[in-house]
């Protein structure tokens, strides 16, 4: 299991792509792979979206992040899991976060990814403040999955 939150861009491909190849002992163990990459809109609640800063609680988020890795590790048959998340300022088209897992199965990868994702957006700490034509404003709720 892997979680790591940063300010640095990243391209979520290469990152997946290092990650299983670090992971020696995943080699000739997993028959799927499920990840999840989430990109920045250029729109929410009806206006154009410029910029979006997005703010953690350094610490207790790499906490929650982890307890949840843990906790979908509990309950599906994984290998492992990788949540990479960014913060601080970000533009239109910027990945932001990826989630991926592995496991022998497909059903098992599908499902812990996309409960890992919804847990994310539903209870991990991160703050949103989005730059539009009209000003700045923080958002008080994601968007439903």
């Amino acid at each position: 299991m892997k979680v790591r939150v940063t300010e640095q861009p990243f391209d979520p491909w290469l990152e997946l792509r290092a990650y299983q190849d670090s992971r020696d002992e995943l080699a000739g163990r997993f028959g799927a792979t499920a990840a999840f990459v989430g990109t920045m809109r250029d729109f929410n609640q009806g206006d154009a979206v410029q910029a979006m800063t997005l703010q953690h609680y350094a610490g207790m988020t790499e906490r929650h992040l982890e307890a949840m890795s843990s906790r979908a590790a509990e309950r599906w048959e994984l290998l492992d899991s990788l949540i990479l998340h960014r913060v601080g300022r970000l533009l239109p088209d910027d990945p932001i976060v990826l989630v991926a897992v592995w496991s022998a199965h497909r059903r098992e990868a599908f499902e812990a990814c996309r409960w890992l994702m919804e847990e994310l957006k539903s209870t991990a700490p991160f703050w949103k403040k989005e730059e539009t034509a009209t000003g700045s404003r923080w958002v008080e709720s994601n968007t439903p999955g």
